[in-house]
């Protein structure tokens, strides 16, 4: 199936390079990002409340066009009843694991705190998301097989390959599966 990309979400585990992925993307493809981690952290480090995350989440979801960077099972088929395209970092926990502790020290423009070290709960989160979240995440995806482009990376490498592809081809094309 080869589609026009317009809605497409990125999903995975932190430090998987969801957010570096879809930077690459929105700059090919020129559909805007919105990075779910913007809408749910406060720059002091608390969250807002899951009602106003959803309402925000909605002003999104009702646009043309968009990408949305970020994992939030919550909200994810939320987000599978609106998109077109799925890309899902599915890499093994110690790249995952590696990543998060690579970008500790940088400013990112996907959250609005710079990391300064790797907690033990944020830690655990990674190590736990293959038997906490990715149960789920297959269940919602072989539920919306039918009506969305899944594409799925199993390492770095693949998304590259992915990125590589786009920028040789048209925006109107650059959708394709690898799965």
């Amino acid at each position: 199936m080869i589609t026009v990309m317009k809605k497409a979400i990125i999903i995975g585990s932190p430090g998987a390079g969801k957010s570096t992925f879809a930077r690459k993307l929105s700059k090919i493809t020129g559909l805007p990002l919105y990075y779910l981690d913007m809408l749910w952290h406060k720059p002091d480090r608390t969250t807002i409340t899951p009602e106003e995350f959803d309402l925000r989440l909605q002003k999104i979801l009702v646009k043309d066009s968009w990408i949305i960077d970020g994992n939030y099972l919550r909200t994810l088929e939320m987000r599978l009843q609106k998109c077109d395209t799925v890309f899902f970092a599915d890499l093994p926990v110690d790249v995952c694991l590696a990543g998060a502790k690579s970008r500790i020290g940088k400013k990112r423009e996907d959250l609005p705190w710079m990391e300064t070290t790797l907690d033990e709960e944020f830690k655990m989160w990674i190590m736990d998301f293959p038997d906490r979240q990715l149960p789920k995440i297959h269940e919602l995806l072989k539920k919306y097989r039918e009506v969305t482009e899944q594409i799925c990376f199993h390492s770095r490498k693949d998304a590259e390959e992915y990125i590589r592809m786009l920028r040789s081809r048209q925006p109107e094309s650059c959708t394709r599966s690898i799965v």
